[in-house]
């Protein structure tokens, strides 16, 4: 067995992969003095800019507030593409490194928490907003434990939602456009608040589900 299978196996699914665009700037990237670890780093810069924007709604008004969910929306994508890119140049660019795997997991650990827990101090019209991120931060972080614990332990990765991570982030964007409309019509955040409870309930069946699909496995396999 090559170095690079368990990485191949343990990949996440993803279409936009396919996508020629996708793969051409992949391309061009990988001749480039970029390292896939850089594009893993990155990652945390886009989420921790994303995380402050989200952190600063509170204490904005109007247009400026508007601006600022826009802008959290922008810079949660960018974190994603960094994790898209950051694969493709690793495997299909040939430029993986032995410590590849730690800088595609970590990251990632930081990333999620900084926009969930910020998403949670973003709400001002509910008292438990706050808890409400950090339940939903710490949940995402275990979604992710579980994979990696099924897996050392002989289990096959598991990906599966209903909250993984392209889901979280994907409806944590779509909370940020609603929010940033909902705040220029009628100056709620229920949008969020909305969104936070569907990640923080799904997360938690993510994890049931990726820790009972390990559990028959093993049990099965013995």
């Amino acid at each position: 067995m090559t170095q690079q299978e368990p990485s191949l196996e343990n990949r996440r699914p993803l279409k936009v992969r396919e996508v020629g665009m996708v793969n051409g700037f992949a391309r061009w990237l990988s001749q480039k003095s970029i390292t896939p670890n850089h594009i893993s780093l990155l990652s945390i810069l886009f989420a921790a800019l994303a995380a402050v924007y989200l952190f600063a709604t509170p204490h904005a008004q109007g247009l400026w507030k508007v601006a600022l969910y826009l802008l959290a929306a922008v810079f949660i994508q960018g974190r994603l593409l960094c994790n898209l890119f950051d694969g493709l140049v690793a495997v299909e660019g040939g430029k993986s490194t032995p410590s590849g795997e730690l800088f595609n997991d970590i990251p990632d650990r930081i990333s999620d928490p900084l926009i969930i827990v910020a998403a949670g101090y973003s709400l001002v019209s509910s008292s438990y907003g706050v808890e409400l991120g950090w339940c939903g931060a710490l949940l995402a972080v275990l979604t992710a434990y579980i994979r990696t614990l099924a897996v050392s332990i002989g289990a096959p990765a598991s990906f599966s939602g209903p909250m993984a991570k392209q889901h979280r982030m994907a409806l944590l964007t779509v909370a940020c456009v609603a929010a940033a409309v909902e705040q220029y019509v009628w100056q709620h955040d229920f949008v969020m608040l909305g969104a936070l409870v569907i990640l923080t309930l799904g997360a938690l069946i993510t994890c049931w589900r990726r820790a009972a699909g390990a559990y028959r496995f093993l049990e099965h396999r013995s």
